[in-house]
Order: C-alpha cells, then sequence, then structure tokens
C-alpha cells in the first residue's frame, strides 16, 4: 500500500496556531529522573523548526501511569529549548486553565510545551476515533488550534484522544519526522528494489510471526534471516533443540507449529543460524546448532552465520532490520548485531533500521548516517511491516480526502 497523506509543505502555516503531537518519550534515569537519551527529542526539531511562524502548542507523553518514568514534560521543554536554540515555555497543566490563558497568550513564533498527556485518565483509554473527538483534549484544544500536525510515529499504532481526535475537528498533517517515517517504510514494501533481505531478531515470536507470514505472502521479501530468541522457535520447528522444545508452555507449543508451517510453505526463503555463541562459565563458545547440547544458554549468532547472512545483506537491493542478533547488552555476545549493522551500513541498497535497541545500537557505533533510515518506531514499525492499518496514518489518509 502506498500511503497518501498532508504535509507541512502542503498548507500555509504562517500565522496559524497549531497543535504539534510529538513523541518524545525518553529513557530516564531511575534515581534522579534525568533523561538519558534524547535521540527523540532531537527527532522532533525538523518539524519544529517549520513551524517557526505559527503559535505552537506540542503534546507528548512520558510512559504511563504505574511505570517509574512516568513524570512531567518539564525537562523534556528544557532539553527542546537546548537543541532548538530559542525560547520554550512550558505548563504544568495540559488543557485546564492554566493550559489555556497561557495558550491565548501565544505570539507568531512562541513554542509552549504542555505537561504529560497521560495525565489525563482519557488518554489512557484506546476507543475509535469518532469517539475521542468527544474528550476534554479534543473539545478544548479545538477552540484554539487551526491545524493538527502528527509527528509522533512511534505511538502511531495507537488510537488515543491527543493522537487522532482532533482529525476530526481541523486538518491533520504529517510532520517532517511522520513523512520520513511513512516515505520510508512504503518505500520498503511497495516495489521494494530487489534482493529484498528482512533481518529480524529479538525476543518476541508472536511479534515476527505477522511480519515473516505477511512479507513472505505478498512477494515484498526474497530472504528472510533470522536471530535472536525468534529464531530458536524455528530451530525447534526444524526438530532441533529437542530438550527446549519440551519445556515449552501450550502457548509456546503453538508458536513452534506456526514457524513449522512457515518453512514448510517456504523453505528457500528463510535462513537460519548455522552456528551460534554459547555462554560457557562467562566466555563466548561457538558451537555448531546440530552438536549443540546445550540449549539454554545461546547468546549470540556465530561468526559462520554472522559470515552467511552479511554476504546476503552485500548484495541486497533493499534491507530491514527489526530486533538485535543475540544478547546484546552483554559484552562478547553483541558481535552479530554489530557485524550485521556494519555490513548494512556498506550496503549500497536501501537500508531501514527498526527502532528501539537496533536503532540504539546504530547509534553507539555511528553509523546512523550510512543507513537509509533510522526507524524512532519499534512497534509501530513492526505493525505497518505485518500490513496492520496504524488509527495514526488512517487519520492523516482520512484527513486528505476530507480536506485535501
Amino acid at each position: 500500500m502506498v500511503y497518501d497523506f498532508l504535509t507541512l509543505d502542503d498548507v500555509d502555516l504562517t500565522g496559524k496556531t497549531v497543535f504539534l503531537r510529538a513523541d518524545i518519550n525518553s529513557p530516564l534515569d531511575p534515581n534522579s529522573k534525568r533523561i538519558l537519551d534524547a535521540t527523540r527529542i532531537q527527532a522532533v526539531i525538523p518539524t519544529v523548526r517549520s513551524l517557526k511562524d505559527t503559535k505552537l502548542i506540542i503534546g507528548a507523553h512520558q510512559s504511563r501511569p504505574g511505570k517509574y518514568d512516568f513524570t512531567s514534560l518539564e525537562s523534556h521543554s528544557k532539553v527542546l529549548q537546548m537543541y532548538l536554540e530559542r525560547p520554550v515555555k512550558y505548563t504544568d497543566d495540559i488543557v485546564g486553565e492554566d493550559a489555556q490563558k497561557e495558550i491565548k497568550t501565544l505570539k507568531k513564533g512562541d513554542v509552549l510545551v504542555l505537561n504529560n498527556v497521560r495525565m489525563m485518565e482519557e488518554e489512557n483509554k484506546k476507543a475509535p476515533v469518532e469517539e475521542l473527538r468527544d474528550t476534554e483534549l479534543v473539545q478544548t484544544l479545538s477552540k484554539y488550534v487551526d491545524y493538527f500536525v502528527n509527528d509522533a510515529f512511534a505511538a502511531a499504532h495507537r488510537s488515543q484522544a491527543s493522537l487522532v481526535g482532533l482529525s476530526n475537528v481541523v486538518p491533520m498533517l504529517a510532520g517532517r519526522l511522520m513523512e520520513q517515517e511513512l516515505r520510508a517504510l512504503n518505500r520498503v514494501l511497495d516495489k521494494p528494489e530487489r534482493p529484498s533481505v528482512y533481518l529480524l531478531g529479538g525476543a518476541k515470536v508472536d511479534d515476527r510471526i505477522p511480519v515473516i507470514n505477511r512479507v513472505l505472502k505478498d512477494d515484498i521479501a526474497d530472504k528472510i534471516l533470522i536471530g535472536g530468541l525468534v529464531a530458536d522457535s524455528f530451530q525447534m520447528a526444524r526438530g532441533k533443540m529437542n530438550k527446549r522444545c519440551e519445556e515449552l508452555n501450550e502457548e509456546e507449543l503453538k508458536q513452534v507449529d506456526v514457524c513449522r508451517d512457515i518453512l514448510e510453505k517456504y523453505p528457500n526463503q528463510i535462513q537460519l543460524p548455522m552456528d551460534v555463541a554459547l555462554d560457557v562459565k562467562g566466555e563466548r563458545v561457538e558451537v555448531f546448532i546440530d552438536r549443540i547440547t546445550e540449549e539454554k544458554n545461546i547468546y549470540d549468532i556465530g561468526l559462520n552465520t554472522i559470515a552467511h547472512y552479511s554476504s546476503t545483506i552485500e548484495k541486497a537491493g533493499t534491507v530491514v532490520a527489526e530486533g538485535p542478533l543475540g544478547m546484546f547488552e552483554r559484552r562478547g555476545f553483541d558481535i552479530g548485531t554489530k557485524e550485521l549493522l556494519r555490513c548494512m551500513a556498506r550496503c549500497k541498497g536501501f537500508t531501514v533500521v527498526g527502532g528501539g535497541h537496533m536503532g540504539a545500537m546504530a547509534s553507539m557505533l555511528g553509523i546512523n548516517d550510512h543507513m537509509s533510515h533510522v526507524s524512532t518506531g519499534g512497534g509501530a514499525m513492526l505493525s505497518m511491516l505485518a500490513g496492520e492499518t496504524l488509527p495514526v496514518v488512517a487519520a492523516l489518509e482520512n484527513s486528505k480526502l476530507r480536506y485535501g
């Protein structure tokens, strides 16, 4: 599917009051609550700069109720001001009297950050966009806002008031980051350059199976290279790792059955590790999968697998990577993830790295600029690759149909 939506280049926003929904949800130090990584705040800067001639209201969230990092956005506003290099106002309110007072006094060029929108109970409920129109947040902001700009790709798979509610009231536009994310994913899903290779790892098999099924069924991917805990389910489906298989619960056994069906249906497209790295008394020890005896301490793919996967990636026209290939947090077991990311950085094809762990590792290696696109979203990206309809994307498309 090719997504069609309005962007900042389609409308003259000069002097208009704009509500920008950003995703600046950031990792915080458990004790000081200090922001540890400002990547997502930096990512929204191009959009904020493009809106320099508007009266700009920014809404965002930080974590969710009950979590240690559920806090206000005061620190975020200060970091935003530092990167923006111009004043940023902040209010502890969201849509109450104090917030409305601040909104009324905004002048062209002003930026106001509202407090964590998830401090409103209604924001923590998912509902159809038509119902969200009646929320306090939407009803209040609609009195002041001329345009709704959405840049929160990492939350695009959620249907919540601040993310889609305003789209039924005022025109909704994609911010620079949202536009970049959607165009990059359009490119890998719609007539990708061949061969098209997917590198899938991580721990959640149930998140990756819908992606594998979709990209193979729709002839989007030519090869899928699998690592991480996802690979274990496929290895068990091949009759390997029998001891581990005996310990699985009913739900996990069903996942193995699904993996077996995929292998039978697409025997030539799925590639699994031929060797793995074990943790033996704290040391990395490599062994071929057919000779493995200890099945619980597999922490990385082996060097032969790295070489084989690298060869496939180097020849690819498109590469999409989501999820680490092993326990990359452990020194000595980050080799697979690091080496395949470096290989992607050398690849001449179109390369997309998923958000979360892979994006963080690419940043740590200093190779972000060598990738065609590094996504800010993990769950949203997986949902799109699986062919699911994302509420925010649907709202953007409907807004273009409505407002043209």
